[in-house]
Parts: C-alpha cells; structure tokens; sequence
C-alpha cells in the first residue's frame, strides 16, 4: 500500500510581537518564526478500509477528532473532493506538548504535506497552508516551515532569508502554560517594549547572526504571571551558560538558547538536562520543496 513518511518540525519564536485585539476576539501578530530539528515522525499509510484512523505512543493524546492531525486529514479531503479513502496516520511524538513549539500544528502540517505527496502533489504551498489555516492558526507557518514573518492570525507568511547556521538548547520547564490565560492577561496598548522588528529582518538579510541576537524578544514575557517565573530562571541559566540569546518561545512556557558554537550548546545542554527532563539540542531547518523532498529519516 502506498505510504509517505514526513518529519514534523518543531518551531521557535525569534521575535513575537502584539500588535492589537480583534473585533472577532483574536489578536494580530507579528512574528518571526524558524523551524528547528526537533520533530516527530508521520507516517501515513492508506488502508483497504474506508475511514481515518490514527495511532500514537504517546497515550495522553487524543486519537480522533481531538488530534489536529486527524482533523488535517479531514480537511485535506474535502479541499481536495476526494472520497474518504482508507488512511492510517501513525503518530511518534518527540516535541514537548503544550510547549510553546506548535507540536499539534507541525504534525498536523506534516499529514498535509504527506497527503499532498500521495494524492495531489501538483497543489501549490499556498493552497495547502489554506487547508492548514481552516485547523489553527500555527499549522499555515508549519506547512511553509524555515524562516518566515507570520502575521495575521499567524496565516499571512513571508519567507524571509534562512537563519544562519547555530544551535539552540530548548528547555521546558516541569508545568503547563495556557494559551487563553496569558492571552487575558495581554492588553496590546499597554505593552511597554516590542520586538525590534525591522531590525530582526535587516539582520536575516544580512545574514548577521549577532544582530538576530540581539533582537530575540517575546512580548509574553511581559505579561507572565509571577508563578511562571521559573521560565526566567531558565532564561538566567542559558545566558550563564553562554547563549548569544534567551526567551520564551510562543505561548510558552518552554525557554530556547541559541548559541554559535555547537561545542558550548552541547556543554549547555548537558548542565540543564541534569535538572530538566524535557531539554533537547537543536539545529536550524531551512525549508524545502515538499513538493520535491523524499520521504525525510
């Protein structure tokens, strides 16, 4: 039977920027956004049985219509017009959950890219990060992956020149963070620092890794509840250990480094894994042509 087998990449924030809320209660975005190498691993397989089915090691997730994954499956097959055939997503998790690092949407974004290999693989990027954007808001940046400007809702991407080559050590720390709460607690004009957000550009076009550093900056920071604060001891923790730069990525409340040079990162991942479980070495991901890329190891 045929298959198709994608890595779904996690992502971090380089900047993420408020700008105001909504009349249909969301807020636009600006932000900075760049796929890493932590990812889990889609497979999908068609099946002689009619129906989606999904299966996933990790048990606390849901394995229907709970699962972004399913739902991309759904929504792929109605876009296209086709007939629910036989599909069985097979899930393995390697991304934190409720992280700040779109798990859900990178493996909803990677079903749609592996539908799109096996069933329609002249669609362009752009339909299929509209397919994406009917399932959340993170999954259109997913599907694009690489280095990008997200705006909007997260929808309207820019593909910005790729990140220069360092590494990141991401830690989470041992809770939960909620989305909608630290959404509450953001009032858009009452923000005193925004992330300097042309700047972030001009130095990716340039290709100055320095100046990208110093531009790291995540508004949420602003608003974190005081019992989040382990979030900046982890902040405190990577700059001791010699990140070029340190912040919360999304919604948090998982913290990345990112450092130039890979002998200190490992050193730094080594010191915070002895503490945090959830600690993970990453590189930069450029994207590709998922039209074109072979099924990924």
């Amino acid at each position: 039977m045929p298959e198709a087998a994608v890595n779904a990449y996690a992502k971090l924030n380089l900047t993420l920027d408020i700008l105001r809320r909504r009349e249909d209660g969301y807020h636009d975005l600006c932000m900075v956004m760049q796929s890493i190498s932590l990812h889990d691993r889609i497979v999908l397989r068609t099946t002689e049985s009619d129906g989606i089915t999904l299966s996933c090691g990790a048990a606390y997730l849901p394995a229907g219509r709970g699962n972004l994954a399913f739902r991309a499956a759904e929504a792929f097959f109605q876009a296209t017009g086709q007939r629910n055939p036989g599909l069985h997503i097979d899930m393995e998790k390697t991304i934190p959950v409720c992280a700040g690092m779109a798990g859900g949407s990178s493996d909803a974004a990677a079903v749609l890219r592996g539908l799109r290999r096996l069933y329609a693989p002249e669609m362009a990027i752009e339909d299929l990060c509209r397919i994406g954007a009917q399932v959340g808001s993170d999954v259109p940046y997913c599907v694009f992956g690489g280095t990008a400007l997200a705006e909007g809702r997260g929808e309207i991407l820019t593909r910005l020149p790729p990140m220069p080559a360092c590494w990141a050590v991401i830690c989470k720390p041992p809770f939960g963070l909620s989305t909608p709460e630290l959404f509450g607690c953001v009032q858009a004009k009452k923000l005193t620092r925004h992330p300097d957000t042309r700047g972030m550009l001009r130095s990716l076009a340039q290709g100055d890794l320095t100046g990208i550093l110093h531009r790291i900056y995540n508004v949420f920071e602003e608003v974190l509840p005081e019992k989040y604060s382990e979030v900046f001891a982890i902040k405190d923790q990577l700059l001791d250990l010699g990140a070029g730069s340190a912040a919360m990525t999304g919604s948090g409340p998982t913290v990345f480094g990112l450092f130039p040079a890979k002998e200190t990162a490992e050193a730094a991942f080594h010191a915070l894994k002895e503490r945090y479980g959830q600690t993970y070495l990453a590189e930069m991901v450029n994207a590709k042509d998922e039209k074109t890329e072979e099924n990924p190891g």
